[in-house]
């Protein structure tokens, strides 16, 4: 295998505080324990991916805008709003924007050729703005069809936040590719044609959700989720968030699982588990390779 990846290594756009059911379903419907729980989780990460790749730098998610913070208008009113007032509870200090982070880990954020979006949620999509325009911005196709419904606020999609005049957006679409290394998946998208960074369909969270898995000399195998799961071991024990098609969050964490066991010690990074970064650096520090 080849070495196309030299680095990777973990921001944090902020943290976020969720409902405990949302990190893991108690059986009840959304809107119930939305509109009923009393608790908070203890804040965690929002999480964004930075892979240094030879044709360029790559973002696995944007993180959350501080905006959302700041700015009274950012979301919606009425009960839609208060729903998202229900959701989540989120603290972005100043020095917690992408460029920001970007800048203190040594990175210009002019510099950011590809942002792969593993789906549109507020907290995935939240650095658009900050992109320069020559960045591609990836996204599933599935995904970026679900802003033209109806109720997508409704379902978390902000368009004004999202479909911002001047970006390059490239649909993505996973296609069938012959490669037994990524079973049980039998399809995928090449980010760059060279094998490296694989993106695959890991509807659940939402219809159109994506996970990458990146493979490169020199590194391990490593999966980045988004919101597949809040934590990796409830993953490991096929226990599903509470927001999402339950049986879609199943079928998909059974598939991953196959795969991850496949692939001895290879970490599954998701976006607000407090250990991801924990777990990245020991699995890069086992292998020999290089974190930041």
């Amino acid at each position: 295998m080849t070495r196309f990846v030299n680095k990777v290594s973990v921001i944090s756009t902020g943290t976020v505080s969720i409902r405990p059911e949302h990190v893991e379903t108690n059986g009840t419907p959304v809107l119930w324990w939305l509109n009923t729980s009393r608790r908070w989780t203890a804040p965690r990460p929002i999480n964004v991916y930075v892979i240094e790749h030879e044709q360029g730098l790559v973002l696995f998610d944007t993180g959350q805008d501080r905006r959302s913070v700041t700015d009274p208008g950012y979301f919606p009113g009425g009960v839609i709003g208060h729903n998202y007032r229900r959701l989540a509870r989120f603290d972005i200090p100043e020095t917690a924007t992408l460029t920001a982070q970007l800048k203190a880990q040594g990175y210009d954020i002019a510099d950011v050729g590809v942002a792969i979006l593993s789906h549109l949620h507020q907290d995935h999509i939240g650095g658009l703005g900050e992109l320069p325009t020559s960045a591609q911005i990836l996204a599933s196709a599935a995904e970026l069809a679900s802003l033209d419904k109806r109720f997508a606020v409704v379902n978390g999609l902000m368009r004004d936040h999202i479909l911002i005049p001047g970006l390059d957006w490239v649909p993505i679409t996973p296609r069938a590719i012959q490669d037994a290394s990524i079973a049980p998946f039998t399809a995928a998208h090449d980010v760059f044609g060279d094998g490296s960074l694989l993106l695959l369909a890991t509807p659940g969270h939402t219809p159109g959700s994506m996970s990458l898995l990146l493979r490169s000399e020199g590194l391990p195998a490593m999966l980045f989720v988004g919101d597949l799961t809040y934590d990796a071991e409830l993953l490991a024990a096929d226990r599903v968030p509470g927001v999402g098609n339950r049986a879609g969050l199943h079928e998909t964490t059974r598939r991953v699982n196959r795969l991850v066991q496949s692939h001895p010690g290879m970490p599954v990074l998701a976006a607000h588990d407090p250990a991801a970064a924990d777990r990245l650096e020991a699995a890069l520090a086992g292998h020999g390779g290089v974190i930041r």
